[in-house]
């Protein structure tokens, strides 16, 4: 495993720590099952299985400045996304990939932003000191789930399935997928999940993959149901807590760029922007 570079300070981040976390994040990605390759100067994420974009992308990019060199190093990865059978896709991190003019070089070639994404990691300095939950007029629990099998880890698979079903709005055909898909990764030792519960219903939950020294924060939800009691915040302060007791030197997160509620709710618990919102370039002809 690759040692995080860096002090863990968002504020003294550079270019080779921010490639380092996007190696970080699509190994996260990965513990699935999915394929990560570091071709050197960019980071490919490939699922064999699922056509979705967002599993099948270039992210970390350091190409070539001159205009000839990088054309020939895109038409290489377009390539490479051919032989895939896959959209083209590019996640640019604005500030650090190169060249500095990534995003309009992609746009000239034909690449569509399709949305951009905040990288976020945590300050320490600014995390604040433990919450006192017992105040709640409500009984709130926690559960941790860590290295599950057979009916421990079906049914932990499945009240997290219903919680992120629900929070994020998936169609319910898709949740038996991500079902089986939770069920695999309590399996493994890096994969964590914090389980709020409220009077015994599973009511918020967010997922933890930690290895080689850093933290990937992801399916942070609440239950409609469930929503504007502060479940949020516990549920990723008491991730994020565990993932500085795990010794992460990087605690990160990602947040679409118009999801103000959370990226607010982040920024109360110290996490903080990494550069510029990155866009989301696909190659749609």
């Amino acid at each position: 495993m690759k040692t995080p570079p860096g002090n863990g300070r968002p504020a003294d981040i550079d270019m080779a720590q921010t490639r380092w976390l996007a190696w970080h994040e699509a190994h996260s990605h990965a513990l699935v099952g999915r394929e990560v390759r570091d071709l050197g100067d960019a980071i490919l994420l490939h699922d064999r299985s699922d056509r979705e974009p967002f599993w099948n992308r270039l992210a970390g990019i350091a190409w070539p400045v001159g205009h000839d060199a990088f054309d020939r190093r895109l038409a290489e990865a377009v390539a490479l996304f051919g032989v895939l059978d896959r959209i083209p896709h590019i996640w640019p991190a604005p500030g650090f990939d190169e060249p500095a003019d990534l995003v309009a070089r992609l746009a000239s070639h034909g690449f569509e932003d399709m949305g951009s994404g905040m990288l976020m990691a945590l300050d320490i300095d600014r995390f604040p000191a433990p919450a006192r939950h017992e105040r709640s007029t409500e009984p709130i629990e926690i559960d941790r789930f860590h290295h599950l099998s057979g009916d421990a880890a079906a049914t932990a698979a499945h009240e997290i399935a219903t919680v992120l079903t629900d929070a994020f709005a998936v169609e319910p055909e898709r949740q038996a997928a991500i079902e089986e898909e939770t069920n695999i990764l309590l399996g493994r030792d890096d994969f964590h999940v914090c389980l709020v519960r409220v009077d015994g219903q599973p009511a918020a939950a967010a997922r933890r993959a930690t290895f080689a020294g850093a933290s990937y924060l992801s399916s942070i939800g609440t239950k409609h149901a469930f929503r504007g009691r502060g479940l949020g915040r516990i549920v990723t302060e008491a991730i994020t807590r565990d993932a500085l007791a795990a010794g992460s030197r990087w605690t990160y997160l990602g947040v679409f760029s118009d999801n103000d509620v959370a990226r607010r709710l982040y920024e109360t618990l110290g996490f903080v922007m990494i550069g510029e919102p990155g866009p989301d370039m696909l190659l749609r002809s």
